[in-house]
């Protein structure tokens, strides 16, 4: 090795062996600390029975509100499919018939979303569809709690996404 090598590593060692008081300072530096976070109380949050608060602002699982007469306010124009940077909404629009809306199916609109899904897999969470829709149709609420058993149940569908009747509408 040579002469510079040496020296750095000579420099470099700070414990002094042969030390005890040395020893017993960087011992006593320890126990402090552990001590110190001992006598704290724990921040712990007891996740199932309680739950840590969200902001105003964040953005959870997706929505499809109703009107107070029980339509859906979905009017199929796909503005949210075309919003969306990762193409994980799917939406078919259908023409809208006067008995569908009778029946509380379709939107007061000529047209209405046959078919809406999403899949949570892919979805980031961006808000970008709730932006876009023109009628507020869908929103993305609190809820954070999205596990399933296979990835096929995330895709949620309108059964899933849609709010339920209001009492007063259902028949």
């Amino acid at each position: 090795m040579s002469e510079d090598k040496q020296d750095f590593k000579a420099k470099s060692t700070r414990v002094d062996p042969g030390n005890p008081l040395a020893d017993a300072k960087a011992l006593a530096i320890g126990l402090k600390t552990t001590l110190t976070e001992f006598f704290r109380t724990p921040v712990t949050v007891e996740y199932p029975e309680e739950k840590s608060p969200r902001s105003e602002r964040y953005r959870g699982r997706h929505y499809l509100r109703r009107y107070e007469n029980g339509l859906e306010r979905c009017i199929g124009c796909e503005l949210c499919a075309a919003a969306c940077p990762v193409g994980c909404i799917l939406v078919v629009a259908a023409e809208n018939t006067p008995e569908q809306q009778e029946r509380k199916i379709g939107s007061p609109g000529e047209r209405y979303a046959k078919v809406y899904e999403i899949n949570m897999l892919r979805c980031i969470f961006c808000g970008y569809c709730e932006e876009a829709c023109p009628v507020q149709a869908i929103v993305l609420g609190p809820e954070y709690e999205l596990s399933d058993t296979s990835r096929e149940k995330f895709i949620y569908g309108k059964d899933r996404l849609l709010e339920s009747l209001p009492p007063d509408a259902e028949s």
